[in-house]
């Protein structure tokens, strides 16, 4: 069967950037190198962005032979303020990607000019509601850092370089698209450099088809959400996974998250405009979500998706103003020091509106741990907020090969027990690591919308009978998992034996003869 258009465009899109990361990558690591790639990509976007919007308009207008890409810069200017109350950002003619890459050749000054230009565009939104959403998103994109090069002149051919194979990526326009270029592009960038990066890289990225598999469960039943919230929001792919679950219109009041890491924060920030989101349907923030939570006034979230860091470190009850901090005090104890895992639970817990979903990827140690963490499970089983626990296969995600699973929470849960759901074995193996694939999110979203007994795939658990064994809400204690013995039987088996042994006999019987009769002849 042929590709189909879309199948093509992302086949397409895909070779053009591997081929961008590996003609020029050169002497910088490739997870610092994304960065530039990353950062150049966005630099299209916004231009093209801006000017797609801008075209349309004076076209609608009349205008038909309008086009802001030839417009003087200082004609340019008397449209600035009405669009960057719309788009958040703006961009004078002269310094749009597909100007600048022009003349990059023949500049020998592309890096002033490129420094110029970011600082043109974070620019343009201070003293507007857009300023926090676009302040510092080229701060990692180093024009000078010899990284690029020894000399300005090298850095300066890596630049034009960089415009060149980044303006030739076979994005098309915003209209012919058949899948979303800019956001795609993203995540393949995201996605190969994580894999190539170890945990260094790999530790906030999220593989799409699990993140799509979280927001699929958080909106089962529902057509819209009011906002979407993810508290350790990495580079924001799991947020932008209701765009395509539910379409981003219906998520109402829009996207929200917050990032202790400022590279990553900035990352998280591009995606969102790449995926075409504009700035005002997101607030992401930037700082520690355990200790100084950004969104406290918003009102409750209906859907929370989270890939919280495995075993960090935080304060703890090292600070003593956390445990009567009203998102850890319910549970009556800390977290340990030494593994937030579940004071970042609880925070989600907290901020989960009542006719919320919460799902959680949680490593397996938290579901059975003793001690504190324990005493925090206690909490959830006994106030009947845990929904159902996914196991999920091995080697899903970069970094680890350890095998995850999915903590799903409600507020407003309509029976008193759990569902257990194995699917360890739903994947294929891909490459050099495991893969979701559509039939296997479609089977484990089956299982957890059905909440029945299946053997060895789902169980529900009655709250007691969980209490009855020390909390423990590991799936592998309450899902048997199959024989996949080869069941002989015995019966045949033994007349199996007695024919061969009679067979035997004969045989023997049979050498005999023959030897007597050699001996016989001798």
């Amino acid at each position: 069967m042929a590709p189909t258009t879309k199948e093509a465009q992302r086949a397409e899109l895909h070779k053009a950037i591997w081929k961008i990361a590996t003609d020029l990558r050169g002497t910088v690591d490739g997870w610092d190198f994304k960065s530039y790639v990353l950062g150049m990509l966005f630099y299209r976007f916004i231009s093209e962005n801006l000017t797609s919007y801008l075209n349309n308009s004076e076209r609608e207008a009349g205008n038909e032979t309008f086009d802001y890409v030839t417009l003087r810069d200082d004609e340019a200017e008397y449209g600035r303020a009405e669009t960057v109350a719309e788009k958040g950002f703006y961009i004078l003619p002269s310094e749009l990607f597909v100007n600048v890459r022009t003349r990059a050749q023949y500049d020998e000054n592309l890096n002033e000019t490129l420094e110029r230009v970011f600082k043109n565009i974070e620019g343009s939104a201070l003293g507007t509601e857009s300023e926090d959403d676009l302040k510092g998103l080229f701060d990692d994109f180093n024009v000078n850092s010899p990284k690029l090069g020894s000399t300005v002149a090298q850095r300066n051919r890596k630049l034009a370089d960089l415009l060149d194979k980044i303006g030739d990526m076979p994005l098309g326009s915003f209209q012919d698209n058949s899948i979303d270029m800019f956001g795609d592009a993203y995540e393949y960038l995201m996605q190969m450099y994580a894999a190539n990066a170890g945990k260094s890289g790999g530790e906030y990225y999220t593989p799409q088809e699990v993140s799509e598999l979280l927001a699929k469960i958080t909106v089962v039943g529902k057509k819209t959400v009011n906002k979407v919230y993810d508290p350790a929001v990495g580079s924001g792919s799991l947020l932008l996974k209701f765009a395509k679950v539910l379409g981003k219109d219906r998520v109402r009041k829009g996207f929200y998250g917050q990032e202790i890491n400022l590279t990553t924060y900035n990352l998280a920030r591009i995606n969102m405009f790449l995926h075409d989101i504009n700035y005002a349907d997101f607030d992401l923030a930037h700082g520690d979500t355990l200790i100084d939570p950004v969104h406290w006034d918003d009102e409750p979230f209906e859907a929370i998706v989270s890939n919280p860091p495995y075993s960090t470190r935080w304060e703890g009850d090292a600070n003593p103003l956390l445990i009567n901090d009203e998102r850890y005090a319910p549970a009556g104890v800390l977290a340990p020091k030494s593994k937030a895992d579940l004071a970042f639970t609880m925070h989600m817990l907290s901020w989960l509106a009542v006719n919320g979903t919460a799902a959680i990827v949680q490593f397996p140690g938290v579901l059975y741990r003793g001690g504190a963490e324990k005493k925090i499970r206690q909490y959830l089983v006994d106030n009947n907020y845990v929904d159902a626990v996914i196991q999920l296969p091995p080697d899903l995600f970069f970094g680890t090969t350890i095998a995850t699973c999915i903590l799903v929470l409600k507020k407003s849960k309509k029976t008193n027990d759990v569902l257990l759901i194995d699917a360890s074995a739903e994947f294929k193996r891909a490459g050099n690591k495991n893969k979701l694939l559509e039939t296997h999110q479609s089977k484990i979203l089956d299982a957890f919308t059905a909440r029945e007994d299946v053997d060895h795939i789902t169980k529900l658990v009655a709250v007691e009978e969980i209490a009855a064994n020390d909390y423990n809400i590991a799936v592998s204690s309450y899902v048997e998992a199959a024989d996949t013995r080869e069941e002989i039987d015995i019966t045949e088996l033994n007349a199996e034996i007695a024919r061969i042994v009679e067979r035997q006999a004969e045989l023997r019987t049979a050498i005999d003869e023959i030897v007597a009769d050699l001996e016989d002849t001798k």
